[in-house]
């Protein structure tokens, strides 16, 4: 390297206006593009699934799985883009969910699930209603927000009525909402409860009602009249529109006097089926969801729907209020809040650092000024990008603070260093900014190259961390453009002459000199003992191996998000009547938690799920995380309703539970549940879990009509005919529909509750004859209780269960997962296997995703550092020399239980490798310089450690210093933070040390030897 020789980064030197007009633009373009940049919780991730719901009113779980659910199932696994295919079958009802792979477009494969679906709808039984396919995110299932309606005694209906009507067209109208649900609604329906004693009076059977229904509530298509002059359109009132129209409708004629509807039912307008509902603490409620796009500002949303419920709430009928039950925006405005504040505590802790170690205000500005350059032009990298500002992306940008000062403070050190020596100011910049050239380059390089493979990770760790990597990255280049343009002149300019420092610049520099001369002496008696010295480094660098396998691990630290979800269990014969009853309790013990607000739910007769809001995180003193065993012992010993709590997920996650293991086989569900009950039980024995469970429960009450087919032959009937009388009365399905004020509604006959709430009563229902007389169906059949399971469930086209719970305290989603791994090897016969869902999905596949990155990391640091050094030796005294070391630093941190091993972590240890690097390269690069100015290998290492231990001691004390507010900080978001920060602040701190005193000796072992250039 020749310091005098010319080089093209003189005209910034020469010429500063042109690096000033540069960092202008920078700026600029970084204010535009802050105003525009969207702003969210994650970085937008397209993970849909394809629901496709099917009904077959009134069919058995085995009926609807065996005719609804296979031939959907067998369709939806060939769409392109599907990853697998789950289902659940119950009595009436199919739900296939196609999950998508992460970032397939949901609309190709929906309308490619939509066109294959058409082509087998001819297999599915006549009597079901056509598949019905809804596109839900994968990775929240869940509405962003929940309106609370008021009802104050309203008709639960009317109010579903009129919110359909004239509030969610509003809300859906305002921009970026996707869809606006209602739960707990009560659709209107007309209500025809038969009275079965009056049909028999009266000789008819629930099929002349229901053909009396179908003839006479129909759609009138006349056409229309048309001359030279005019068309008309020809209407007729051939539809029934309200309770008295259709008492008055005519359903037979006896001996000429007719009989009508009202003779032998009571009609009324209520609602389709009471099988939700929704409930605030203790009080019956109508919920408005709303859903935002994906990739949608869901602040500005909030915002936004904040203003249109406070307009609304001005014209609602009298007795109706709107307000908010959940909004999931809190959480995520709490987190930005909080990092942004650990932001503003990052820059000054820098600021101060570097004014501290200069000495002097007027230097201290150099880096500092790098810091909103660099910001800025890594938000207008982010907008032009199509990044959001998310969690992640300020995560980054926080990290960056602590990194883009490192180039600028050894700039301005340097041309410090050479102005002391007497060098002017034009002098000092041109041979500092030649010195620096190639070692901040690279320094850059190194730093920006290892998050290039977190960039291009595929799954979800890949498009999390694609916005924080480039995010980072970006920020560093720009630093390092700053350092090599803008630093240089401007450090010459605020650096005084040699002799004119101020008095605590001359103390400073002092303190330096006195601590380089203690290192320079200490060094030349670590040069005594390499031997030993390498045996250290060797030792230290293996306990990285024990370090890691011993520390917990997860796919992301549970985060406070200020609330505590739980999933309602109920009793397999439960109605929802039985549910909302014996929530109360529930309810009132939930109230009894410190800290919280109130208890949301949505229950359903088979069960359910809600929420227990709690206050805010800086206003408790303890974690959602630590009550979650005391929510759940308090639960337990509440009869009536098994309650078990969950967290939100940390990242975007489609699963409720943190551990969801799925066993499959083709095997009867009979014989599964032995090893459903024996994973449960091995679970519960573990003591890893506060609670564990099975999806497999044989516990349904079902009863079978067992119907004599040679008795059913000799009287003339079909088995369909009997089935289809019998289903009119019993099984809830509608007929047609009917207009009211301009929206169709169901017409749905069934017998009443007197018949309904007894099962023996079933078989006094009558059926007709072809000779038209009447005859009890206990004339022809009879009842056979059997025990069935709740639901039947598959998995990849297999019979499937889930084992699922909550890890306890002191374990870890890894720990938890293994043991169920460990037992379904030794319990499990051959046919059967084992498959994940939701979080434990995730972890499973992308647990150690990041450990190949780091390999690839530091891979990709030597190849670069070759490249630099022109040599594949001198690369190797930075990765053996430092690395290492300040890995097995940072792992100790998991290893003492810290933090854990996560998604968090490891990429603070993938920041490491360049960081630490970045040490190395300085006495590196410095030590082949002075043995080209004619230095042996020992004096040039000598030479460089001293001389860079200033700037290395400073770049140090800034990244430590600027990153420990993340080690302190507490609030929304702050687990994600502690983990990285930890990692960080640790591994420089003894990656440093082990830098100073190890690194010169592996320089001296592995280093080449370099000839003096001319």
């Amino acid at each position: 390297m020749n310091d005098s020789k010319p080089s093209v980064m003189d005209i910034f030197v020469r010429r500063p206006v042109v690096a000033i007009v540069l960092s202008i633009i920078i700026c600029i373009a970084g204010i535009w593009s802050a105003s525009k940049i969207p702003v969210l919780q994650f970085p937008k991730i397209e993970s849909a699934s394809l629901v496709i719901d099917t009904y077959y009113i009134g069919a058995s779980a085995d009926v609807v799985q065996g005719f609804i659910t296979e031939p959907i199932e067998r369709v939806a696994a060939t769409v392109p883009g599907v990853e697998y295919v789950d289902s659940t079958s119950t009595s009436g009802s199919s739900k296939v969910t196609a999950w998508l792979k992460l970032n397939e477009n949901s609309t190709l494969a929906l309308a490619e699930l939509t066109a294959r679906l058409g082509q087998i709808r001819y297999e599915l039984p006549s009597g079901s209603q056509d598949p019905v396919v809804s596109v839900s995110r994968a990775d929240r299932p869940f509405a962003v927000f929940y309106l609370n309606v008021h009802a104050n005694g309203n008709d639960l209906s009317r109010i579903t009525d009129y919110l359909t009507r004239q509030v969610n067209p509003i809300l859906n109208s305002i921009e970026g909402v996707q869809r606006v649900g209602i739960e707990g609604a009560r659709t209107p329906a007309m209500r025809v409860w038969l009275n079965a004693q009056a049909l028999t009076t009266f000789n008819l059977s629930a099929s002349d009602v229901y053909q009396a229904l179908q003839s006479n509530n129909t759609i009138a298509t006349m056409g229309y009249v048309e001359n030279n002059r005019q068309k008309i359109d020809i209407v007729a009132n051939t539809q029934l529109r309200n309770v008295a129209e259709f008492e008055q409708l005519v359903v037979a004629e006896i001996d000429g006097a007719n009989i009508y509807l009202k003779d032998i039912a009571t009609i009324e307008l209520a609602a389709e089926d009471s099988n939700v509902t929704a409930r605030l603490n203790e009080n019956d409620a109508v919920y408005i969801s709303v859903w935002p796009l994906p990739g949608a500002n869901e602040i500005a949303i909030g915002d936004r729907l904040y203003k249109k419920v406070a307009e609304l709430n001005k014209t609602l009928p009298q007795g109706l209020s709107i307000d908010f039950a959940y909004d999931g925006t809190l959480y995520m405005r709490d987190a930005l809040k909080e990092i942004f504040t650990t932001l503003i505590e990052t820059v000054i802790l820098v600021g101060l650092v570097v004014l501290l170690l200069m000495g002097s205000f007027r230097s201290a500005i150099v880096p500092l000024i790098t810091i909103p350059i660099s910001i800025l032009g890594a938000i207008a990298a982010m907008a032009m990008m199509g990044f959001s500002l998310n969690l992640l992306t300020v995560l980054a940008i926080v990290l960056s603070v602590g990194l883009v000062v490192d180039d600028a403070i050894v700039v301005v050190e340097n041309v410090a260093r050479l102005m002391r020596e007497g060098m002017s100011k034009v002098d000092a910049a041109l041979i500092s900014s030649r010195q620096l050239l190639v070692p901040i380059i690279s320094m850059t390089l190194t730093l920006a190259a290892v998050y290039a493979p977190i960039g291009f990770l595929s799954g979800l760790t890949g498009v999390l961390f694609k916005e924080f990597a480039f995010t980072l990255a970006i920020a560093v280049i720009i630093s390092g453009i700053v350092a090599i343009t803008l630093s240089p002149i401007m450090s010459a300019y605020v650096s005084p002459k040699g002799g004119q420092e101020g008095w605590l610049t001359q103390k400073v520099n002092h303190l330096f000199d006195k601590v380089q001369n203690a290192y320079g002496k200490l060094l030349t008696h670590i040069f005594n003992w390499k031997g030993q010295v390498f045996l250290i480094a060797f030792v230290v660098s293996l306990l990285a191996v024990p370090f890691y396998l011993f520390s917990q691990k997860e796919l992301a630290p549970v985060e406070d998000q200020a609330g505590v979800m739980f999933v309602i269990q109920s009793p397999p014969d439960s109605s929802l009547t039985y549910n909302v009853g014996q929530m109360g309790p529930v309810v009132d013990s939930l109230q009894e938690i410190e800290g919280g607000k109130q208890i949301w739910q949505i229950i359903f007769g088979s069960g359910g799920f809600g929420g227990l809001e709690l206050v805010n995180a800086d206003e408790r003193d303890f974690s959602a995380q630590s009550i979650l065993p005391q929510i759940y012992g308090k639960l337990a010993q509440i009869p009536g309703l098994n309650m078990l709590p969950i967290l939100p997920a940390s990242l975007p996650s489609s699963g409720q539970f943190e551990i969801e293991m799925v066993v499959k086989s083709s095997a009867p569900f009979s014989e599964m549940k032995q090893y459903a009950d024996q994973l449960v039980g091995a679970a519960f024995g573990s003591g890893q879990f506060i609670y564990a469970d099975t999806d497999l429960k044989i516990d349904l009450p079902q009863v079978e009509l067992n119907i004599n087919r040679q008795k059913v032959a000799d009287l003339g009937i079909s088995i369909a005919e009997v089935s289809q009388q019998l289903g009119i009365l019993l099984s809830n399905n509608f007929v047609n529909r009917f207009d009211d004020n301009g929206k169709a509604y169901r017409v749905i006959p069934i017998v009443s509750d007197d018949v309904r709430t007894k099962t023996e009563a079933i078989l006094s229902l009558n059926i007709k004859l072809p000779t038209g007389e009447l005859m009890p169906i206990s004339a022809v059949a009879d009842l056979e209780w059997k025990t069935v399971p709740r639901q039947l469930g598959t998995f990849a086209q297999q019979n499937a269960f889930r084992v699922y719970g909550a890890v306890a305290p002191g374990s870890s989603k890894e720990a938890a997962l293994s043991t169920l791994e460990k037992t379904a090897s030794e319990i499990l016969p051959l046919g059967y296997s084992i498959d994940y869902a939701g979080e434990s999905r995730q972890l499973r596949q992308e647990g150690n995703t990041l450990i190949m990155v780091l390999a690839i990391s530091l891979l990709i640091v030597f190849l670069v550092l070759a490249i630099q050094f022109n040599s594949f030796r001198d690369p190797l005294v930075v990765l053996l020399g430092c690395v290492p070391l300040a890995l097995s630093g940072a792992l100790l941190i998991p290893y003492v239980e810290l933090t854990t091993i996560n998604i968090y972590s490891q990429i603070g240890l993938i920041t490491l490798i360049g960081l630490i690097a970045k040490n190395g390269i300085l006495i590196v690069e410095f030590a082949n310089h002075a043995q080209e100015q004619g230095a042996n290998k020992l004096a040039a290492v000598t030479e460089a450690a001293t001389t860079r231990l200033r700037p290395i001691l400073m770049t140090t004390a800034a990244t430590i210093l600027g990153h420990f507010p993340l080690v302190l900080v507490t609030g929304a978001g702050a687990e994600a933070r502690n983990s990285i920060g930890i990692i960080l602040v640790a591994g420089m701190f003894i990656g440093t040390l082990f830098t100073l005193f190890i690194l010169p000796s592996f320089y001296l072992l592995l280093a080449e030897k370099r000839a003096k250039v001319a």
